[in-house]
């Protein structure tokens, strides 16, 4: 059989007949039982190994997305494992297509944001203890929003009003690793100031604070959403072996199929 003509360069996984290597290592030998499925991860995703400081603040964050109850990412995947249980595939599946602005995507919306003030802003204060410079840069940011009718990504839950338990665990892993940089102290201030602008007090949610800590370990932006996802698959795993165990899909099912009514049909009418 003759060689191809083209090539591919890649710098991740490659074989011969004899060995695989990933990253430019022996997968067998370097990697395999050597290297953590986090900071293979995250090692995958920039191409450069991460610190051990890296990769405590990268897995806090994906122990911090991988299950949050029943949500509709959980429950759509319960549902169609009951609809198609030959289809593991295409539970998690149907689950991980349900990351978006709502559940799993404001990680990437936070992360994104945060850049973007931070990209355009005149001046960044030169002290990372400089709470009343980060504090008028978040307030300046939060007027803006405000006055342009959009919604801060990463501030409020509809669960956790009183504050998100997950949010100051993460800010305090990222200073203790180091890694509390300029995404993580404009979120922070964001939370002291919004308040002055909003008259109420929201919580800073777990998904945006992930967003700013990812920002901040340098991961690629366009890839945020991609490792909450990364993460809830662990989570749609767990929810699968938990409905096998204990299943609910069925009952779920049944109580909104029982208590459906039937009403006339209403014309759709187009917004003015």
């Amino acid at each position: 059989m003759a060689e191809p003509s083209r090539k591919y360069p890649t710098a991740l996984g490659a074989s011969t007949p004899d060995t695989i290597t990933l990253l430019g290592h022996d997968l067998a030998r370097d990697v395999m039982g050597e290297v953590g499925f986090g900071e293979l991860a995250f090692w995958l995703a920039t191409q450069q190994r991460p610190t051990k400081g890296q990769v405590r603040v990268f897995e806090a964050v994906l122990a911090a997305l991988a299950d949050h109850g029943f949500t509709p990412t959980a429950i759509v995947t319960r549902l169609t494992y009951l609809s198609a249980p030959d289809s593991i595939q295409g539970a998690l599946a149907a689950g991980l297509l349900g990351g978006g602005s709502r559940f799993l995507g404001v990680t990437e919306d936070t992360g994104n944001f945060l850049h973007d003030v931070l990209a355009s802003a005149d001046e960044l204060p030169a002290d990372p203890d400089d709470t009343a410079g980060w504090d008028a840069l978040a307030l300046a940011t939060v007027r803006r929003q405000r006055a342009a009718g959009r919604f801060v990504p990463g501030l409020g839950h509809h669960v956790h009003k009183d504050g998100d338990p997950r949010t100051p665990r993460l800010m305090r892993i990222a200073r203790e690793e180091g890694w509390f940089g300029p995404h993580l102290q404009l979120f922070a201030a964001i939370g002291r100031v919004h308040p002055q602008v909003l008259g109420k007090t929201l919580p800073l949610n777990g998904a945006g604070v992930c967003g700013a800590a990812l920002a901040d370990l340098g991961l690629p932006l366009p890839l945020l959403r991609g490792f909450a996802l990364l993460a809830r698959t662990a989570g749609l795993i767990g929810q699968l072996a938990e409905e096998l165990r204990r299943p609910v899909a069925n009952e779920i099912f049944l109580s909104v199929d029982r208590n459906s009514r039937s009403l006339p049909p209403e014309p759709w009418k187009p917004e003015s």
